[in-house]
């Protein structure tokens, strides 16, 4: 005899689903998803606020955004961060008491190393800067001292800045403490064994080199030369510090070699068809190459690492001191001092007159 069974199946729990906190426009237009969160204040009113969910299309996203917005992370629920680095930079920048006594190359001066802050902590709050990172810094940065000194004097300075100014209460200013590298000794002129060896160069820096000894620009203005600065014999030069552009008569070995520089790029040393290299490319390119002579070096008794990019602009300086060129015609071309032009020539004079001297008593 066959018996059944009255037990009943036991039936699977229900599954509370949350419903998504949608809001759908009323023009009928497709719709708009929001996260929609309401509440009741102390008073007993009740209140409501949305987050349009930019799902673009993608139900993924859609979903990522709306969990994202549940559980408090989406990007329009995160409080604005204050006292950045950024925050901080554009208040400096607009605030007319501090800019009218720099000039446009001290300006420009700041600017690059704003950009360099800007670049990786534009977003980050400046009281999350510790003294150890900024020592960190200084120290990775020991290859170039000056650089290294300059970015510490530039944070001090915004520190300050928003200490004194802004009222921003930031605490004890991170580079307090921090010694500088100080004052470096001179750039060395170039001597002759290096000039004949930079036509061996790579070509950027063999280019970089024939520009800032041709025109004696300081390297960082040489290196941006569009090629329309070129003009007949002719050639357009920036004087950094002064904010301002002169022509000068170019040497016919420099002006050879842009005239026969591949067409389709607007810049001397091109990155590209519109930009020029930066600085930091052509230098890491001549320290790399300069390190390559240290053989060459020891056979010359010298040490390679004292020469730099800023050493052959003095070598064009002391060229044309040589030259018998008076300091007008110097200034006329470097757009230096005189001040400086005058030191320049007393090193080209003591070589000549060493070799006067020493050839009479040779004489005598």
């Amino acid at each position: 005899m066959t018996t059944t069974s009255n037990k009943k199946k036991p039936k699977k729990p229900k599954i509370k689903r949350e419903r998504l906190k949608w809001v759908w426009p009323r023009n009928g237009s497709g719709w708009v998803p929001y996260h929609r969160v309401t509440w009741t204040d102390s008073s007993g009113k009740r209140k409501e606020r949305s987050i349009k969910l930019d799902w673009q299309g993608d139900l993924e996203k859609l979903d990522t955004e709306y969990w994202a917005a549940e559980a408090g992370r989406h990007p329009a629920q995160r409080k604005p961060i204050k006292h950045t680095w950024g925050e901080c930079i554009r208040e400096w920048q607009g605030d007319a008491k501090k800019q009218m006594n720099l000039s446009s190359g001290t300006k420009k001066s700041y600017s690059r190393e704003f950009n360099k802050i800007l670049e990786k902590n534009a977003e980050k709050r400046m009281s999350s800067t510790s003294k150890a990172a900024i020592r960190k810094k200084h120290n990775a940065m020991s290859a170039t001292p000056r650089a290294a000194d300059w970015m510490l004097q530039v944070v001090s300075i915004l520190w300050n800045y928003a200490n004194d100014t802004l009222d921003w209460n930031l605490g004890e200013n991170p580079t307090r403490g921090i010694e500088k590298y100080g004052p470096q000794r001179e750039f060395p002129t170039w001597p002759n064994w290096l000039l004949e060896e930079v036509e061996f160069a790579p070509d950027d820096v063999r280019i970089a080199a024939e520009l800032i000894q041709g025109t004696g620009q300081r390297p960082s203005a040489a290196i941006q030369t569009p090629r329309s600065a070129l003009q007949d014999e002719w050639i357009t030069v920036v004087d950094e510090k002064g904010d301002s552009t002169f022509d000068i008569y170019c040497p016919e070995r420099l002006r050879v070699l842009i005239e026969n520089l591949p067409p389709g790029k607007r810049h001397v040393l091109a990155k590209n068809e519109l930009e020029h290299l930066s600085y930091d490319d052509v230098e890491k390119a001549f320290r790399a190459w300069r390190a390559s002579l240290s053989d060459r070096a020891n056979e010359n008794d010298d040490d390679i690492t004292r020469y730099s990019l800023h050493g052959l602009r003095k070598r064009a300086c002391v060229e044309l001191a040589e030259a018998g060129c008076s300091d007008s015609e110097i200034q006329a071309v470097t757009g230096q001092s005189l001040q400086t032009v005058a030191k320049y020539r007393r090193e080209a004079d003591r070589k000549k007159l060493s070799r006067s001297a020493q050839k009479r008593r040779a004489e005598h």
